[in-house]
């Protein structure tokens, strides 16, 4: 599934905080920490699929619940973020 998205344009965000993802992050994807999400929509295409990772699902969990409830409908939580390393 994730090499389809990425092929087809979707946009991978990682809504671990600023310093999780300095630490070590995924080739590819964009930081959005959760709690800047809101006020940040404007930077991720409704049209878009979007797929979103942290350190164990929870975060991005309630990140997907956030884009859902704004109207977005191609939404995917990958959970831990090192699955984008697979």
């Amino acid at each position: 599934m994730l090499p389809e998205l990425k092929k087809n344009g979707a946009l991978f965000i990682d809504v671990r905080s600023t310093g999780e993802f300095a630490s070590g992050n995924a080739p590819g994807t964009i930081n959005i920490p959760l709690q800047e999400l809101g006020s940040r929509l404007g930077e991720i295409p409704k049209s878009s699929s979007v797929v979103l990772c942290c350190a164990s699902g929870t975060r991005s969990g309630m990140a997907k619940l956030l884009l859902k409830k704004n109207g977005y409908r191609n939404v995917y939580n990958i959970g831990a973020w090192s699955k984008f390393l697979d």
